[in-house]
């Protein structure tokens, strides 16, 4: 078992985050004891930034102190394993769904470092004043228009921060070939973001990559 970054631990091809709240499971996770350290496993299967862990990537800045705009929580079972890992953080978690965010609410109301937004990401002057300044946004939104509403939420985003945007081809265009709309969608954040990495999520999410960027 080997800490890879602040809080998040991993032993062969199985990764965990240290459990902010001891004795919970967000969605059945398995909890084991490490050095007096409850730890939750990470399904890469279940969370597109822990299928990017499990492929190899080793540069996650997160901070235990981090603030972060999550676009599109879903039901919370990433943004839970972010909570774990910035502990004294703040992640202001927007998500459009009304029956996604009943569900996360039981999350957010357990770990005080969630701040849920039941709102539209596309339309992000609608949440100005919920959330503050942030150093990261992550967005995992399956829409058409998916750089869109990065570039729009970006206004939030300190000069310098980095984005994690999780493209999902099918979502944008099921006629074209995956690579192709991956390389329209780096063309257009380019035009504001320079490029740190791509990730492709297979095996764990078909037709999927992660592009990290940084806010020019």
């Amino acid at each position: 078992m080997e800490e890879i970054f602040t809080n998040v631990f991993i032993d062969g091809n199985k990764l965990y985050t240290k459990n902010l709240t001891r004795g919970d499971r967000v969605y059945g996770e398995k909890l084991i004891d490490f050095k007096g350290k409850e730890l939750r496993e990470w399904n890469p299967r279940r969370s597109k930034l822990a299928a990017a862990i499990v492929k190899g990537y080793r540069n996650l800045p997160f901070k235990k102190d981090s603030k972060i705009l999550y676009l599109g929580a879903a039901t919370g079972t990433t943004v839970s394993h972010i909570s774990d890992i910035v502990e004294n953080g703040k992640i202001f978690s927007v998500e459009i769904s009304e029956r996604s965010m009943r569900q996360f609410l039981n999350i957010s109301e357990v770990r005080e470092n969630i701040y849920p937004i039941l709102e539209d990401a596309s339309n992000p002057h609608l949440y100005s004043g919920l959330i503050e300044q942030v150093e990261f946004i992550y967005q995992d939104v399956a829409q058409k228009h998916q750089h869109e509403i990065l570039i729009k939420n970006s206004v939030y985003l300190k000069k310098g921060g980095t984005v994690f945007y999780c493209v999902k081809a099918r979502s944008i265009d099921s006629t074209k070939p995956p690579e192709e709309i991956f390389k329209e969608e780096i063309k257009q954040i380019e035009k504001k973001f320079d490029i740190i990495d791509t990730i492709d999520l297979s095996p764990y999410e078909k037709d999927h990559i992660i592009i990290i960027a940084r806010l020019r």
